[in-house]
This record gives structure tokens, sequence and C-alpha cells, in this order.
């Protein structure tokens, strides 16, 4: 063994290249730093402009972007929403409107079709009495005999005068215008429309409808009419036809919608009775 081994050895350790190579470059950057320091001292100071970069600023308030979308994407969903169900309301009303008025034709045309039921049947009805009536005639006429030719002729053939002229020449003047069930004149008649405006012209006011006019005055006799009598069909006070008396065996009357105002004689249709008002 050496005799210095115990003596511990004085020599600095090795450094490693990477800390030498930062060394040096620390060094290299005092130096330089110096070097620049001395060359500013020695050239005159000059000023040194400052130049100041402002920045745009962005205000962007993110949150309230989203919450005003929000609220009109709500809003555009709403109006949406009302359209849609004012389009269904505007489709619904019309649907209804075309609902009523296909309702309202087929009453109207319900009730027209009942209207020209019921005159059919009128109609129809008035023919059955008469034929009816005409039965019953000739029974009477069978069984009354001689009587009965009375009846048909009638017992007056002097002619009209006074009030009972007035009443007959307006009746036969009538005669060839229309039957109009209601009518009054002066174009249209219904029967007993045309004895009510016959009887004005002498002055006298009679009652508008027939079974009123069948009670008027005093009942007489068929083998004993005189011109301006009102004959009647029916039982007196509910009479549902009425006439007037002409003379010569005859009447003028409104008879229907088919025939007008016509003149007959009393054996076309014999009335059931008869009433003086004169």
């Amino acid at each position: 063994m050496s005799h210095t081994a115990h003596i511990p050895s004085h020599r600095k350790p090795r450094r490693s290249a990477s800390k030498l190579a930062v060394r040096a470059g620390v060094a290299g950057g005092v130096l330089s730093t110096l070097a620049m320091a001395g060359t500013a001292s020695a050239s005159p100071a000059e000023p040194v402009a400052e130049t100041t970069l402002e920045m745009p600023v962005l205000n962007l308030d993110l949150g309230a972007e989203v919450s005003s979308a929000v609220t009109q994407a709500a809003e555009n969903t709403r109006l949406a929403a009302v359209e849609g169900e004012l389009n269904a309301q505007e489709e619904s009303a019309r649907t209804g409107a075309a609902a009523e008025a296909k309702q309202a034709k087929e009453e109207a045309q319900k009730k027209a079709d009942e209207e020209k039921k019921a005159k059919d049947e009128a109609d129809r009805k008035a023919e059955a009495e008469r034929a009816t009536r005409s039965s019953e005639r000739t029974k009477l006429q069978s069984a009354s005999g001689s009587d009965s030719t009375a009846q048909g002729s009638g017992t007056v053939t002097a002619p009209a005068t006074g009030s009972a002229a007035a009443i007959v020449n307006f009746a036969r003047a009538q005669v060839g215008k229309a039957y109009v069930s209601g009518g009054t004149g002066p174009n249209s008649f219904d029967c007993s429309g045309l004895v009510q405006a016959a009887y004005r012209q002498a002055g006298i006011s009679l009652p508008r409808m027939s079974q009123a006019q069948s009670s008027s005055g005093t009942a007489v006799s068929l083998s004993a009419l005189q011109p301006g009598d009102i004959l009647y069909w029916g039982s007196r006070g509910s009479a549902y036809h009425v006439a007037i008396y002409v003379g010569g065996g005859k009447f003028v009357g409104a008879q229907n919608s088919s025939t007008g105002i016509v003149e007959r004689s009393l054996s076309y249709d014999k009335p059931t009775g008869a009433v003086r008002v004169l």
C-alpha cells in the first residue's frame, strides 16, 4: 500500500460536458450584456418611442344570447301553434256552415214536399166530397120527385135588382180569374174572398171565412133562392165552401186552382144550404 493512500484526494471532480456548456452560455450572455451596456453608455441617449396596441374588447354574453334564442324559439313555436289552431277553427267553421246549409236545404225541400202533398190531399178530398155530394143529390132527387126539379132550377127567375144586382154583376165580372187560396182580389180570389168582395159592392161587410159567412143572415130553402143569396157546402157554421146564387138555377164561385172562378148550374155541384143577408 502506498504511504499516501490514507490521505484524501484533493482532485476536483470532473464536470459533465452539459454543465460546462451551460456555464459557458451563461458567461457569454453576461459578457454580451455588459458589452451592450458599455456601448449604450458611450452613445448619446435617444428617447425610445413606446407604442401601445389597443386590443378589441369582445363583449360576448353567451348566456343572454342563448336565453334570447330559446325565448325566440318558444315564441315561434307558440305562434305556429296559434296559427294551427286558427286554421283548424276556420276549417271547422266552414264545415259547420256547409252542414247547416245542407240541412236548411233539406228542410226547405221537405217542407215544400209536405205542402205539395197537403195541397194534393186537399184537392183529392174536395173531389171526393164533390163526388159524395153528387151521389147524395141523386138520391135526394129520386126521393123528392118533382120537388128536386124545383131545387135544381130555383124558383126565382126575375132579374136581380138593387143591392142584389150589384152583387151578382160583380160576381159575374170575375168569371175567368184565378183561384188563389187566401186571395181577396182584384186579380184572384178564393171562395170566401169572392163572396166578401161581391157583398162589399152593396155596402155590406161580411166575415172573411166561409164558416162565418155560412152563419150570416137567415137560412133559406134551396127551393126559394133569390139572386145574391149565399150558397154553402158543408154544415152551416162550419162550411168549407161558399158561392153566390146569380139566378136562373146558376151560381158563381171560386171553385179551385184548376177551374178558377166559374159560373155553373146548381146541378154541377149541389150546395148543402143557403143564407140570405139582403
